[in-house]
């Protein structure tokens, strides 16, 4: 961060905060957290609009580094390319809200780590792109962390229409957003409009369990 520049102050933060989402939401978001699990195209933008909500910590996960090939979809900058993506992504978090908590921890999410590393969170985004990662992290958290609600993505390549993504409420503690069909292989890729739609249809989803709303 450049300290050469003003920074605003936590109160000034607190204030514009509370004007645009009134005291008892903010309040709610700052003294809430979440985690993300897997910092690509689905992670960087949830974790990014999060904090831009006023969610005060956040848990970011993911061993990779940033690569050219991220730049079309996820939340990095040419000058991020070969940092972690944990490195990277609390940067750019910490020059959107400098006041929120951003943990790291940059290793592979396994069976045997999952739950220790997320059981702590009521909230967990799933934000992976294999299908058999997906599986793994949302069935090692609901049988072995009986308190934890996942949100996961599932089904946004291509350039198809973006109102095919919705959010549904699959078990009591399992909310999957997407369109849960499409995926890099028959639908021209992932472009980033379409990726951010659903990434911010599971950020929604977490600010609305964390106001104490839920889907259906």
């Amino acid at each position: 961060m450049d300290m050469g520049k003003h920074i605003p102050s936590e109160a000034e933060f607190e204030k514009i905060m509370i004007e645009r989402h009134t005291r008892p939401v903010y309040e709610a978001l700052k003294n809430s957290s979440a985690a993300v699990a897997g910092l690509g195209g689905l992670g960087s933008n949830i974790a990014v609009s999060l904090v831009r909500a006023g969610v005060g910590k956040l848990l970011l996960v993911d061993f990779d580094r940033v690569d050219l090939s991220n730049l079309n979809r996820q939340q990095y900058n040419a000058d991020d390319i070969g940092m972690y993506k944990t490195e990277a992504l609390k940067r750019t978090l910490e020059r959107i809200h400098p006041y929120a908590e951003i943990e790291t921890k940059t290793v592979r999410v396994t069976e045997e780590n999952a739950a220790e590393l997320f059981g702590s969170f009521r909230i967990v985004c799933e934000a992976f792109d294999r299908a058999d990662q997906k599986a793994m992290l949302i069935n090692t958290l609901l049988s072995r962390c009986p308190e934890t609600v996942v949100v996961s993505g599932s089904g946004m390549a291509g350039m198809l229409s973006a109102n095919s993504i919705k959010t549904r409420r699959a078990f009591d503690r399992l909310y999957i957003c997407g369109d849960e069909a499409t995926d890099i292989r028959d639908a021209n890729g992932l472009m980033a409009p379409r990726v951010a739609v659903c990434a911010n249809h599971q950020a929604n989803m977490v600010l609305r369990l964390m106001l104490g709303e839920a889907e259906p």
